[in-house]
Order: structure tokens, then C-alpha cells, then sequence
């Protein structure tokens, strides 16, 4: 794989994870000209993301593609001629070293291989239905307004697949937010190239990262997507090819 994606295999088919923002890793030779405590936020990464995806992925056997660099080098989960692509600033947090980046080097090096990858997965395990995971905070510090879920499904054309994750959740008791903390109309990059472009089922998920912060709380979570993902496998798989 390269420096921008790691794919963990797997044995179960119907079902490809992916993690756009799993690391807050920046390589050494790129200068950001930032505190490095502000890695540790989310500005850096989804806070969590990476563990429940692995952790999702270990319990079911299904394959996965995480990110392996952080947001503030380059969002994956952007489109190469998108605003924010490689930020300036996130959140109110400046990154100085990215006002002299060179995008082209910086899409070539990180964005087109992790997509490459995430494609090569897609062709090589043929799934029925993909699972974007991300984790949100519970605030922002730029707009200190509460988001009150715990968890949000988020989907852009293929309003089947996200009404039908929705209903999967609330089968469990829990109050899953429609398009929520963010509305995947404006932003599902990931899901739009690898999944509707492609006619398969996809989603993203959103889990607010204050659940993602032990052992516990991912293991729980895990539990909860992992049965609602197989819910909804099954129900992609005996509807066919997807319609929009």
C-alpha cells in the first residue's frame, strides 16, 4: 500500500469499510508550522475512527481501507478541486505551513493513492454495500452550539440505503441523526466516488467522538454498527442493483 492508505483484509464478503481520517499521522518532511498539540484534536483526525474500524473490522471479517495521514496534510475526504483541500485553517487553528503547499505534489503523493487503493479494494472484494466511518465532536469551538446525537448516518442519492441504515439503528434504541451533524448532500466525497458512481449501496457514519474514547465505548459502538451493518448488507444484497 502507500504512505497515504493501509487496507486490512478480510475473510466475510457483502461489506468494505473505509476510514477517511483515521490518523493524524504528518510525515516529517512536511512542515505545517504548528503546535504539535494540536494534533491530538480533531482538526488533526477523527478522534476514534480508526480504532472503531479496526475494531469493527477484527470482529466481522470485513475488509478495510483506512487513511493514514492526517486532514491538516490533506483531506481525503474532499474532492482535489475542493475548498479546504488543504487547510489554512480548521476550526479557528491557523496552519501557516500549508499557505506555500504545493496541492499537485500534495494530491499525487496522498489523495490519488489512498483512492487508488480504496478503488483496488472495491474491485477486489466486490461489495454489496459500503461503510464510510467518521466521528464528529460534540461542539465546535468556532460555533459552540451542542450536537445532541451520538450518531449520524449520512448519505447523498442513495436515500434507500440511508433510510434503511436509520431504521437498522433505531431497531436498537438509538436516535440516529438524519443527515446529521452535517448533511452528506454537501459533503460525501468518499461514498459519492467509490460507492453511488459505482451503482453499490453506501453510507457514512458519524459517531460523536466523545463515545470513541475508551476501549469501552468502541467496543459498544462496534457492536452497534457491526449489527446494523449486517442488517442492512442483507437487505442491499436481496434488493439488487442499486437505484437512486
Amino acid at each position: 500500500m502507500s504512505e497515504a492508505a493501509e487496507r486490512i483484509d478480510g475473510a466475510a464478503g457483502g461489506a468494505l469499510l473505509l476510514c477517511d481520517h483515521a490518523s493524524n499521522h504528518v510525515p516529517v518532511d512536511v512542515d505545517l508550522g504548528i503546535d504539535p498539540a494540536l494534533l491530538n484534536l480533531h482538526i488533526a483526525y477523527d478522534i476514534g475512527a480508526g480504532a472503531l474500524t479496526r475494531t469493527l473490522a477484527a470482529s466481522t471479517g470485513w475488509p478495510a481501507v483506512l487513511g493514514t495521514v492526517s486532514r491538516l496534510v490533506i483531506d481525503l475526504h474532499r474532492e482535489p478541486d475542493r475548498l479546504g483541500l488543504i487547510p489554512m485553517a480548521s476550526d479557528g487553528h491557523d496552519v501557516p505551513g500549508n499557505r506555500d503547499a504545493n496541492a499537485a505534489q500534495r494530491i499525487a503523493r496522498f489523495h490519488r493513492p489512498y483512492h487508488c487503493a480504496v478503488a483496488s479494494a472495491v474491485r477486489l472484494y466486490r461489495p454489496d454495500l459500503i461503510v464510510a466511518i467518521h466521528s464528529f465532536t460534540p461542539r465546535l469551538e468556532t460555533a459552540p452550539v451542542d450536537r445532541p446525537w451520538t450518531i449520524g448516518v449520512l448519505y447523498n442519492r442513495d436515500r434507500w440505503t440511508g433510510e434503511a441504515a436509520l431504521a437498522a439503528l433505531t431497531a436498537q434504541g438509538l436516535s440516529p441523526g438524519d443527515n446529521q451533524p452535517y448533511s452528506g448532500r454537501d459533503l460525501n466525497t468518499t461514498i459519492n466516488r467509490h460507492a453511488e458512481a459505482a451503482g453499490i449501496a453506501g453510507i457514512a457514519i458519524e459517531v460523536r467522538n466523545d463515545q470513541l474514547l475508551t476501549p469501552a465505548g468502541i467496543d459498544a459502538w462496534a457492536s452497534h454498527l457491526s449489527e446494523m451493518i449486517a442488517t442492512l448488507r442483507n437487505r442491499v444484497a436481496s434488493r439488487g442493483h442499486l437505484t437512486t
